[in-house]
């Protein structure tokens, strides 16, 4: 059955996106090859994570870098679920992460919004276990 590999997020720095994404938000390094030219194939995903991960891909052009932290024109565009919400929020925000708002109740689980180094939005989610009808 099809699933989704991986999302491209478009960056500044290879570096600097791995630091965040990895020291940030507790994400892991997957992969890191050079491809020639200052390219490189890197991937992050969260711990456990099977199939999908982020492609963190260099700004090439002034197109590309004018996308940096607006991939998806202002909106949530990434949703980060957690089996723990207070431990990661804290964590996250220990860590620097900025939240624009406090963790809310909705009828689907907990969240907050917080952007990346660049600006993405980002969802962190705790979705409530189904109930028995």
């Amino acid at each position: 059955m099809p699933h989704l590999g991986l999302v491209t997020v478009v960056v500044r720095d290879y570096d600097e996106a791995i630091a965040h994404y990895t020291r940030d938000l507790g994400f892991e390094l997957r992969e890191d090859t050079p491809l020639g030219g200052g390219k490189r194939w890197v991937v992050v995903a969260p711990p456990g994570s099977r199939e999908t991960g982020l492609l963190l891909a260099r700004a090439a052009g002034p197109a590309q870098e004018a996308r940096v932290g607006d991939q998806t024109g202002g909106r949530v565009g990434f949703f980060l679920h957690t089996d723990d919400f207070d431990r990661d929020h804290e964590r996250m925000r220990a860590a620097g992460v900025v939240f624009e708002e406090a963790p809310r109740r909705e009828p689907y689980g907990t969240v907050a919004v917080f952007r990346d180094l660049y600006g993405n939005r980002w969802d962190l989610i705790r979705l409530d276990e189904p109930r028995d009808s």
